[in-house]
């Protein structure tokens, strides 16, 4: 690979990632089927990575994300699935950004770029899913959460398909999406501050 390559693989790892902050199987789902189909290439044999080119690494990711998919319309299961899904999405997007860098930088480049582009992406979004669903759940009771469940398979459905199509795109939206949640984090810590006011 070229330096070009690298970027664009980085730029679709971080995509990927982004997709993976919202449901944690599809992007793996889809990239695993891409792999398989020789769309994407990514020479994974005689890697850690290499379950993913393979028909049971293409039906369990599907079926994983299947029921994750209908999982989080059941009422009070989403959060819990919640608390689970945020270290998984962690690892979804560090080992998907490390595959795709598989065999083009230097092992300890890659794994940096990986865990802080990839892993940091996808615990940024997924950070902000679970706030905006505890809020949602105590506002509504649970009820909203079907809107909120709705907008988040859309949104890793677009963020997985636009990082393979549109690398650059997909990573720019990603970049986007972490510093409105940088901010938003930012501006709650001033705004406690000043509600707590000097010490006495």
């Amino acid at each position: 690979m070229n330096e070009y390559d690298v970027f664009m693989a980085l730029c679709m790892g971080v995509g990927l990632s982004a997709a993976a902050g919202f449901r944690v199987f599809m992007p793996p789902f889809l990239l695993s089927v891409l792999v398989r189909a020789d769309t994407v290439e990514i020479d994974v044999k005689g890697t850690a990575f290499e379950y993913f080119d393979s028909d049971i690494a293409v039906f369990l990711l599907g079926s994983a994300t299947l029921i994750e998919l209908l999982a989080y319309y059941i009422p009070w299961v989403d959060n819990l699935l919640d608390s689970i899904a945020t270290p998984a999405a962690v690892i979804a997007g560090t080992g998907m950004t490390s595959m795709l860098l598989e065999g083009s930088t230097d092992p300890v480049l890659q794994w940096s770029l990986a865990i802080i582009a990839g892993g940091g992406v996808s615990a940024s979004i997924q950070g902000a899913t679970v706030i905006t669903r505890g809020a949602t759940t105590m506002l509504t009771g649970g009820i909203g959460n079907h809107a909120v469940s709705t907008v988040e398979n859309i949104a890793s459905i677009i963020f997985a398909l636009v990082a393979i199509l549109l690398p650059f795109v997909a990573a720019f939206g990603a970049a986007f999406l972490v510093a409105v949640v940088v901010r938003k984090a930012i501006n709650k810590g001033r705004n406690l501050a000043h509600s707590e006011g000097p010490p006495s």
